[in-house]
């Protein structure tokens, strides 16, 4: 007698998506599928710099934000600071300092500090020399500025010079503007412009305490 027994099936399995799912079909290594699509990898920009204005009702506020710049310089970075009239020193753009071997320290080629306004000074011809040494400073620092050969640019005392009359606002204004996204820009000093002010990033006001 001959007895016939059912086939034996394997318990059937939904035909659904699943995660890591394995297929194989026909010849060649089996394939998965159902697995999340890798994301693509995307590369960190370039931070991008930023202008910052460092501001008070008295002169000599450079103190704090020349040691950062000497440590950026330390770290590596190009730094270039720039004084438009702390003078005293006959230095100008040939006479610069180089400190860190990455910080470049530049003041105007004056016998003394600037102080008067331009069109206010008694001796014309120191106002003249005064004016010259002045644009100097501001025609290497805007020169730098525009290029990106930098990372970090320090201005100081940049709107008293403007106040005094020995710079444009507007120019300033134009030049900054065509910075490299890269660049870091920091103006210190009094007489701040209110152009210069809407342009910043972030503002530290500083003030003594009684």
């Amino acid at each position: 007698m001959t007895v016939s027994l059912p086939a034996h099936r394997q318990p059937s399995r939904p035909s659904g998506h699943g995660r890591g799912e394995v297929h194989n079909q026909g010849s060649g290594a089996p394939r998965l599928t159902g697995l999340p699509t890798p994301t693509p990898v995307q590369l960190v920009p370039q931070p991008e710099g930023l202008l910052q204005i460092h501001t008070a009702p008295f002169r000599g506020s450079m103190a704090a934000v020349f040691s950062q710049a000497l440590r950026t310089a330390g770290l590596g970075s190009r730094v270039l600071v720039s004084q438009f009239l702390r003078g005293g020193v006959e230095q100008g753009v040939a006479g610069s300092l180089s400190l860190c071997g990455r910080l470049q320290w530049l003041r105007p080629a004056t016998p003394l500090c600037i102080e008067e306004p331009l069109d206010q000074a008694g001796d014309r011809e120191a106002a003249t020399a005064a004016l010259e040494a002045v644009q100097e400073v501001w025609s290497y620092s805007r020169e730098r500025l525009v290029e990106g050969s930098i990372d970090l640019l320090v201005l100081d005392e940049l709107g008293l010079a403007i106040q005094l009359g020995y710079l444009e606002a507007a120019e300033v204004t134009a030049s900054l503007e065509r910075r490299p996204a890269h660049l870091d820009v920091i103006i210190t000093g009094p007489a701040m412009p209110a152009e210069l002010m809407a342009m910043a990033d972030q503002v530290t006001q500083l003030r003594r305490c009684a």
